[in-house]
């Protein structure tokens, strides 16, 4: 609930307590209906309630009174020592869980053999409530504490289940090895199941044991890049000397040290040295790439053998890496709409399970003849064990997690659940040209002279003259020309708009720039340099022209060239099934043969970015679902038309703002990856979510005694421990193979 103009923040908060879907769900429902809250989701896999508030109508310790009211808690302090409190707290639980879980074993090992050889011996039933007491007083204590935290706000969740399953066997036996009379004298057997109850305990404890080691390595991908970030770092002072501080007190334009073998800090510039860096867990490129003076180094990126002095630009929270761990959390704690159906089904289920073993145990009370008492007994306690909403609140969360954690660990940056869940249904691709499927960087591909003249002596004022020109191309020309270095003198230097530049040298005009400005000097081509051109012309390539006033001495050809991997990308969306248009603001040739070499058979030139919006508009109407790749301002209207917005990484901001998608790595290859993560990942969550459903339709009738009346069978509440607890960690388990997907 919110009101309209209101403040929005976005904030985690870490949940204490939650034992299954049905917590997650309540939490969740107690948030939505606070005013002041305009969205709000808890994630049962990674504890976190994820939540939209103005901050003006309520505060993070309300919030926390909130759910702290429905029987949780909730962490609100965002410093780095509530952090590692967290932290703390969740391995000392991880730890009692296990220590638990193993105490319970130990005495679960005689309780069965006992029960299942020696229950007539003497003194074995004493002995079997003496093994089972310490079981649920204290190895299963939380269940019963958890279940009566809920019963005082009038809720329920598993813990609720265990505790009443287990409480009804073991008060039940305790009543039968005190006054066996009471059922000997009707001429039936005092019945007891402690070993029921104790292996009941025992099995979910394991279960949930491996179903946290399992939800551990959901998150392992966040991890690997929360790891990245150095907790030291060697700053060099104004004397030049230098000193190891914490990553916590660097300042922008701080010059740091970084050698060998370490990580980079934080985001900068390089200002000495140079080095190869692996930037492999940042873009997904395994390649590790050249780093000089003035290169761009990133947090988390790993420096190899040379040693760098760079400036910081970005710290904290600024840096990429922060950006991207703050958006893979939040995409992470996000909900894709196919969970909307388990979440309403885990809010219901523990209410609707205990009026089905309650229905169960009078049934069997009525009509089970004249053991019915005990068969009601025996049913109701096994439906309560085999009940499991922790399968269905598992199966969308932890495949997202893992999911969307692998995403990051290949360039690929996930917006949210949704995103990733919607990008499994696209049906066409529309690809922007410059920067997306080219690189967005022109170059020269060849330098023609004319015959008999000095190639170096003139390569030198050309170089010297686009030095001065302030034209996107000359960069191109120069950038080729570097390697020369040597600069020839030239004086009265002239841009002429639109056609290129001049200038004296030796007391003679030299000239460069396009055809026309060529032609108003009345100058032509030889007829060797047009034989090498005319197949330049024929590839829309840009052609610039250098001269003086007696001839054209060379021409250069430059182009946007197409990108590594462009048309094998474009080929395996084809095999996928998508079909991909190419639109573009540049002219008709240039666009017509890049559509060509990449295998693009749909194309528009010359479209403006509104252009772009109606024509995915127009696409969107006949029922397509769109996906949108660009990289630059000009793109953000028709990338806030798709349906699934894709963003090149070394794209503008604000396209990268609209995206659902972010690749990193800038690499056309992504995109494919990204669906195929997407496919994997939608399946994924549809097998867990019906073996889940399936589970539980099956389970629970049967644990009713439905096959009694047919073959006599009655389901034994050890075995229904054991299999509502591997019901979880099989689901985890099937998230857990999305990490080989890709």
């Amino acid at each position: 609930m919110g009101t309209e103009n209101a403040k929005q923040v976005l904030k985690r908060f870490p949940v204490t307590g939650m034992s299954c879907a049905g917590c997650a769900a309540n939490i969740e429902r107690t948030l939505k209906n606070q005013s002041g809250v305009f969205q709000a989701s808890v994630n049962f896999a990674d504890k976190t309630a994820q939540v939209e508030y103005d901050p003006d109508s309520i505060s993070p310790e309300k919030l926390c009174e909130l759910v702290q009211g429905v029987g949780y808690g909730m962490i609100v302090e965002d410093s780095r020592e509530a952090k590692e409190m967290v932290k703390k707290m969740e391995e000392d639980n991880y730890e009692q869980l296990r220590k638990r879980t193993i105490w319970a074993a130990v005495f679960t090992v005689p309780l069965v053999i006992l029960g299942m050889f020696f229950m007539d011996a003497p003194g074995a039933k004493i002995a079997m409530w003496a093994l089972a007491t310490p079981m649920l007083a204290w190895f299963g204590r939380d269940f019963f504490i958890n279940a009566w935290k809920q019963a005082r706000v009038g809720a329920a969740n598993m813990d609720t289940l265990v505790a009443l399953s287990t409480g009804i066997a073991y008060v039940f036996s305790v009543f039968n090895t005190l006054y066996p009379q009471f059922w000997t004298s009707r001429g039936l057997t005092a019945h007891v199941y402690f070993e029921a109850a104790g292996v009941i305990i025992t099995f979910i404890l394991l279960g949930k044991l491996l179903e946290e080691r399992a939800k551990a390595k959901t998150s392992s991908a966040l991890k690997s890049l929360m790891s990245l970030k150095p907790k030291m770092l060697t700053l060099i002072d104004q004397e030049g000397l230098t000193k190891e501080i914490p990553i916590s007190e660097v300042k922008v334009g701080n010059v740091i040290l970084v050698k060998p073998g370490e990580k980079i800090p934080v985001d900068g510039h390089v200002l000495e040295g140079n080095s190869y860096v692996d930037e492999s867990l940042l873009s997904g490129e395994p390649v590790p790439v050249l780093k000089e003076k003035n290169s761009k180094v990133w947090a988390g990126s790993l420096n190899q053998k040379g040693s760098l002095q760079f400036a910081a630009e970005k710290v904290g929270s600024e840096t990429m890496l922060s950006q991207i761990i703050q958006r893979v959390q939040e995409a992470q704690g996000s909900k894709a709409p196919v969970q909307k159906l388990a979440d309403r089904i885990a809010g219901i289920f523990v209410p609707a399970v205990m009026l089905i073993a309650i229905i169960t145990f009078f049934a069997w009370w009525i009509w089970g003849g004249p053991n019915g008492l005990n068969m009601g007994i025996l049913a109701m306690v096994t439906v309560l064990v085999i009940a499991c909403p922790c399968a269905l609140g598992l199966a969308t969360p932890t495949a997202i997690m893992v999911g969307i954690g692998k995403g990051a660990t290949e360039g690929i940056l996930i917006k949210d659940a949704a995103s990733l869940e919607l990008a499994n249904k696209i049906d066409i691709l529309v690809l922007d040209k410059t920067g997306t499927i080219t690189k967005g960087e022109p170059q020269v591909t060849e330098v023609v002279w004319e015959k008999g003249i000095d190639e170096d002596y003139w390569q030198q004022v050309f170089y010297s003259l686009e030095m001065r020109s302030e034209h996107p191309l000359a960069e191109a020309i120069v950038h080729h020309f570097k390697k020369s270095k040597a600069q020839q003198e030239l004086d009265n230097v002239e841009s002429i708009s639109g056609k290129g530049i001049q200038a004296m040298h030796k007391g003679k005009m030299v000239l460069t720039g396009n055809h026309s400005y060529i032609q108003e000097n009345k100058l032509e081509l030889s007829e060797y340099l047009s034989e090498k051109t005319v197949k330049w012309n024929d590839s829309a390539n840009t052609l610039v022209y250098f001269a003086n006033l007696e001839k054209v001495l060379g021409v250069a050809t430059i182009s946007d060239p197409i990108k590594e991997g462009s048309k094998d990308a474009i080929q395996e969306l084809k095999q996928m099934g998508i079909a991909v248009h190419l639109l573009s603001g540049d002219k008709e040739e240039s666009v017509a043969v890049v559509a060509s070499q990449v295998g693009i058979t749909d194309y528009q030139s010359a479209m403006l970015p509104s252009g772009k919006e109606d024509f995915i508009s127009k696409l969107q109407s006949e029922g397509k679902i769109v996906a949108m790749a660009g990289d630059g301002i000009n793109d953000s209207q028709a990338l806030a038309r798709a349906n699934v917005s894709i963003a090149m990484g070394k794209g503008s901001d604000i396209a990268k703002e609209v995206a659902q998608l972010t690749l990193i790595s800038n690499d056309l290859d992504k995109i494919p990856a990204a669906i195929r993560l997407s496919r994997k990942t939608v399946a994924t969550i549809r097998q867990n979510l019906f073996w889940a459903f399936v589970y539980n339709l099956i389970g629970i009738p049967i644990a009713a005694g439905l096959l009694y009346p047919i073959n006599g069978f009655m389901l034994n509440p050890m075995i229904a421990g054991a299999a509502m607890a591997m019901s979880s960690v099989s689901v985890v388990s099937n998230s857990l193979r999305l990490k080989w997907a890709v």
